[in-house]
């Protein structure tokens, strides 16, 4: 009976191990400041570091995060990332973060997912709609209002986006779970892909017209070309 509780605990351990390792491993030192390559650096943990006697308070800080972002573009936003490019010692540690501007009266990021991360955003200025939708049939939409001090959480690989329905410039800061969330555009992926889907795929897939796909895939390839 005692091995049958051993085998049944064993079992759950791994398959918790299998879970938490699915997303960034834990690292194996106290940090791994990110270097393009060998020289002055070691390789650890998959990623060549830079020698942690010659670190600076530099590697670990980023400054202008306060700085307003042009957002005269086709949605209207404007991201500041925070990750291993932009603060080098964020690397390993299985953290990012982004600014997030918005033009007022709809500026938006667009329908978009994060494949290897959950999102924390938080409102610092102006009023967003926001909200995701769940991946199982049927497909909720779950949405919120927030206003300055509000934060949403959008659970990990959701596609979900956020809209300023304010008459104001609006500012978010989104926090990841990930040295590296990934962003994948629902829009510009599947009509802007390259090479293009056949048109075939998106005019079923889709249920449109083959000229309307004709002319989404020349807009959004011209676009992420």
């Amino acid at each position: 009976m005692k091995g049958a509780h051993f085998l049944v605990a064993f079992l759950l351990l791994v398959l918790s191990t299998s879970y938490v390792f699915a997303y960034d491993p834990s690292p194996l030192q106290d940090f791994c400041v990110a270097i393009n390559g060998s020289k002055d650096g070691v390789f650890v943990n998959g990623n060549f570091c830079k020698d942690p006697m010659i670190v600076t308070a530099d590697d670990f800080s980023f400054s202008g995060l306060n700085i307003p972002r042009n957002t005269t573009n086709q949605n209207g936003f404007n991201i500041t990332l925070l990750n291993v490019d932009t603060v080098p010692g964020l690397n390993t540690l299985g953290i990012s973060m982004a600014r997030i501007d918005f033009a007022a009266n709809g500026g938006e990021t667009p329908p978009h997912t994060h494949p290897r991360a959950t999102e924390m955003l938080i409102v610092l200025e102006g009023t967003l709609y926001a909200g995701f939708v769940t991946s199982n049939q049927p497909y909720r939409l779950i949405t919120k209002v927030l206003n300055a001090g509000d934060a949403f959480v959008i659970p990990i690989g959701l596609v979900h986006f956020q809209f300023n329905i304010g008459n104001t410039n609006a500012v978010a800061v989104a926090a990841f779970n990930s040295q590296n969330p990934g962003v994948l555009v629902i829009a510009n992926a599947v009509f802007g892909s390259n090479p293009p889907i056949y048109p075939d795929v998106l005019v079923n897939g889709f249920q449109l017209d083959r000229d309307v796909v004709n002319y989404l895939q020349e807009k959004f390839g011209d676009n992420s070309h």
